[in-house]
Formats: structure tokens, C-alpha cells, sequence
């Protein structure tokens, strides 16, 4: 059965650091694009970042560029988003995401990321 597991989420003050991870289990993660999608209460879900099968490309939303890294090990089965200068804004449940041509989506179940003093 396909799962994709986030972890890494928490409590962090304005200006901090985290980094989430997606593990990812059922299909052959090598041959799909991850992405991170993140909801804030009260707002549509928003695209965060992507990076293609092999990590050869990264895409961020403009509210992230800079702050973010997008990456994957495919020996892991892992693909991850290490954020930095956090600001409150950024607090929301982030979801991975993983897409394949011909399967569709894929979804986990979302970590928590809170920042506030």
C-alpha cells in the first residue's frame, strides 16, 4: 500500500529553523515528483515547493523562495523541506506529496509546523 509519512514538525519561534521529512513507502519513489503543499486554518491548501525524480530541479512558491530547500534521497525512499527564517506566517499542517504520469496523487497525513513567540 502506498504511505507517505511526514515528520519533523513543532513548535518554533519567529526567525527559527525545521526540517520536515517525508518517508515514503509502496511505489517506486525514484519514478515520481515530490512536491510539499502546506494549509493554514481557514485557507486553501498552497503549492510550497516541488523537485523532479532524480533532484535535478527544484520550484518554490514565491512566499518561500529563499527560505526553503526542497531535497530527496532516493536510497532513502525520503524526500525533505528545510526551512529557515520562519516567520509566522509559515504556521500551517505541510502535507508531501508525491505525483507519477498515469497514477495521479498521493498523499500523507500532515505535520504540524507552528511558529510564534
Amino acid at each position: 500500500q502506498v504511505q507517505l509519512v511526514e515528520s519533523g514538525g513543532g513548535l518554533v519561534q519567529p526567525g527559527g529553523s525545521l526540517r520536515l521529512s517525508c518517508a515514503a513507502s509502496g511505489f517506486t519513489f525514484s519514478t515520481a515528483t515530490m512536491k510539499w503543499f502546506r494549509q493554514a486554518p481557514g485557507k486553501e491548501r498552497e503549492w510550497v515547493a516541488s523537485i523532479t525524480t532524480t533532484g535535478s530541479s527544484t520550484n518554490y512558491a514565491d512566499s518561500v523562495k529563499g527560505r526553503f530547500t526542497i531535497s530527496r534521497d532516493n536510497t532513502k525512499d525520503t524526500v525533505y523541506l528545510q526551512m529557515s527564517s520562519l516567520k509566522p506566517e509559515d504556521t500551517a499542517v505541510y502535507y508531501c506529496n508525491a505525483f507519477r504520469l498515469r497514477y495521479g496523487n498521493y498523499w500523507g497525513q500532515g505535520t504540524q509546523v507552528t511558529v510564534s513567540s
